[in-house]
């Protein structure tokens, strides 16, 4: 499903040059919960980001649902976006000006649907995510738990092969994060292969897997089974 090796990632400048990944590897088998964990500068957002193709690397291989990733030009890249990888934020990147209907549906107008066809799903999927009673409200009217259910909604509209969260419960408190990640777990029973990137340890023991980052690469990795 998911398998990146040997991947390094470096931010350069004039005067400094930065290793954010140093010779990554990770594999993760479909269906499966891995959160990826570690400290402020530890490569976990550029992971992230290389995970959902939103940046290159230097040198590695990375393959995505038995597809090489790596040499990829632009236009091919957004493709396997589009049709293959859901995204949940940490801020939710809700378009303020669209109901909830409309931000679930965002990703199904790149892929083509039609508006009809495109918000009878979304409907379904608000169900989903128990927001069949807000189709209609802007995201200002939400509270944070159901704003990340929309983006929730969102990311599986494209029924993407891999979900990607950044940090899914850090805007929210306690006990509407307990209730955003029982939504992941029961999506990750359903079939749903999840990577999860977070710096809360009590978050991450949702994940059967755990990796641990440190300076671009992985320091240990803990495993319920």
């Amino acid at each position: 499903m998911f398998e990146m090796t040997q991947v390094t990632k470096a931010y350069r400048t004039d005067l400094l040059e930065t290793h954010a990944l140093r010779e990554f590897s990770l594999k993760v088998d479909k269906g499966e919960f891995v959160a990826v964990t570690g400290p402020s500068g530890s490569g976990k957002t550029t992971f992230l980001n290389v995970a959902g193709l939103l940046e290159t690397f230097d040198s590695g291989s990375y393959r995505l649902d038995d597809v090489d990733v790596s040499k990829l030009d632009d236009d091919a890249r957004s493709k396997v976006r589009n049709h293959k990888i859901g995204f949940i934020f940490q801020s939710f990147n809700l378009i303020p000006q669209l109901t909830v209907l409309e931000n679930i549906a965002l990703p199904l107008f790149y892929l083509g649907w039609s508006t009809e066809k495109s918000a009878a799903h979304a409907a379904e999927l608000a169900e989903t995510v128990g927001l069949s009673q807000r189709l209609r409200h802007r995201p200002t009217e939400l509270s944070g738990g159901q704003q990340q259910r929309v983006a929730i909604a969102r990311a599986l509209a494209n029924d993407p092969k891999i979900i990607l969260a950044d940090e899914p419960t850090g805007n929210l408190d306690t006990s509407t994060g307990d209730q955003i990640m029982a939504l992941l777990c029961d999506l990750n029973r359903q079939g749903k292969t999840i990577i999860m990137v977070t710096h809360e340890p009590s978050i991450a023991l949702h994940a059967k897997r755990r990796i641990h980052m440190l300076d671009g690469h992985i320091e240990r990795i803990e495993d319920d089974a």
